[in-house]
């Protein structure tokens, strides 16, 4: 076998792999890349040659830096089968379509706005509805645990990676060789989901996620009162807290959140607009597979029939309803997507609050290099929102526990116990400041540990 890191190699978006069987080419996700502009077009529209030649293709879980380009895929000739669990299939649905339609929206925006400046080159979408519609059709649905071929003579599996509803990792299976893709990890202890499970050893190949092999998470049960702190003070000056969040996962994390501090009494009685028609569809999907709950969330459920709002929340829909936010009043909680501030309603939200010293960014989740997110986690002067420079005067709060991702101590855990006796562990989905150190803790157990180069080639012996 030959194993081909085409994406998310010493980086953390754009997840892209590919398995060389010998019986066939397996692709583990095509994730969208994140990145500088530019870069990110190119990039996103040019997917390599292997990846559009693949047999058949596992994806791990629906968040878009690993599903976001398969209607690309798709669009260049793919016609293998996509494999992946319910949730995430139907958590695609609503994906896929909307990554598209912000393209798209985008786009137009872009062209419209900088129509007479004769160095701008006008911008076209990668992919259309239509596109994102014709990969679902390609799409195949394997529960967890259940064995499956996704190319004759190769065997697959799925286990929980609790990252997101629906999240897996994947073990293959060939000719007595197994390798095991982690996919994005979860964190042991988290609300809502089921904690991760790990790959049963032996495994001869591991390829696993480091985004945060260099962090270690604050307490989770300091998450609920760092959030009470945010909120109450931001209220107190008379400003919104903005939140951007992934659509998928950490919408419904924050929402499980507040909905328990409101039941227990601790926040002010102040509005909660999720403005994200996407988030507002995903949450929908979330009531739909509560076989992905863990038995806390099950429990509250039980006790109070909705976890993921209560009489302060509303789900904002249109336009126009989003355009009127603009003009609110008084203290308010914003959720958005996109998550790293590249896109969608939440830049808009970010222009008209951003300069307000009484506002507050609100960041719980990862923010790749170069994005505005990024910009933001670095508390940088001024930013360019839809190619203008503000000044950054709202403050900026980074709550790190509400991240979804395994931190170094589940990531050294998790090796520690699916990598013993592996001839390698390739890290992959990190950036280097993160991936290096994880690597000398990995090799310091005795365990052999790789970090490829985006397009490299390793042979699987």
């Amino acid at each position: 076998m030959r194993i081909h890191f085409l994406g998310a190699a010493q980086e953390v978006t754009g997840s892209l792999t590919l398995v060389d069987t010998g019986r066939g080419t397996l692709l583990v996700d095509c994730g969208l890349y994140q990145g500088r502009r530019t870069e990110s077009r190119q990039r996103n529209r040019d997917l390599p040659a292997e990846a559009r030649q693949a047999d058949a293709a596992i994806l791990t879980h629906a968040h878009i830096d690993h599903s976001g380009s398969l209607p690309t895929l798709v669009k260049s000739g793919f016609r293998g089968t996509i494999f992946a669990t319910p949730a995430t299939r139907d958590l695609c649905a609503y994906m896929l379509r909307d990554s598209a339609f912000i393209q798209q929206a985008d786009a137009e925006y872009m062209n419209r706005k900088f129509a007479n400046d004769p160095d701008f080159q006008e911008i076209e979408p990668l992919y259309t509805e239509v596109d994102a519609v014709r990969t679902l059709e390609q799409f195949v649905t394997v529960s967890y645990h259940k064995p499956f071929q996704p190319l004759p003579g190769v065997s697959a599996q799925f286990i929980d990676a609790g990252h997101i509803l629906g999240s897996a990792s994947v073990v293959v299976e060939v000719d007595g060789q197994r390798l095991a893709f982690s996919g994005d990890l979860g964190r042991a202890g988290l609300p809502i989901l089921r904690d991760p499970e790990f790959p049963q050893p032996p495994l001869d190949y591991l390829v696993m996620e480091s985004t945060y092999g260099n962090r270690v998470h604050g307490d989770l049960a300091q998450m609920h009162t760092d959030l009470e702190r945010v909120v109450k003070q931001t209220a107190t000056r008379g400003g919104k807290v903005i939140v951007p969040a992934f659509a998928v996962g950490r919408t419904q994390e924050l929402l499980y959140a507040l909905a328990t501090l409101r039941q227990e009494g601790r926040l002010p009685s102040i509005p909660v607009f999720v403005d994200s028609p996407l988030a507002s569809n995903v949450t929908g999907v979330f009531r739909l597979h509560p076989e992905c709950f863990d038995a806390e969330t099950r429990k509250f459920l039980d006790e109070h029939g909705e976890a993921f709002s209560f009489p302060e929340v509303r789900f904002i829909q249109s336009r126009d309803e989003s355009m009127r936010l603009n003009t609110l009043k008084g203290p308010a909680i914003i959720i958005s997507a996109s998550g790293m501030c590249e896109a969608g309603r939440v830049l808009h939200h970010l222009r008209n609050n951003i300069e307000n010293p009484n506002n507050t960014i609100l960041v719980i989740g990862y923010m790749a290099k170069h994005t505005l997110g990024r910009k933001l986690v670095e508390r940088s002067p001024r930013v360019k929102i839809f190619g203008v420079e503000r000044d950054l005067r709202a403050r900026v709060e980074i709550l790190n526990a509400f991240s979804a991702h395994a931190d170094r101590d589940n990531l050294l855990a998790y090796a520690s116990t699916s990598g013993v006796g592996a001839k390698r562990i390739f890290l992959v989905h990190g950036e280097p400041d993160q991936q290096q150190p994880l690597g000398r803790l990995i090799a310091e157990r005795g365990l052999k540990v790789h970090t490829p180069a985006r397009g490299e080639v390793q042979e699987l012996v």
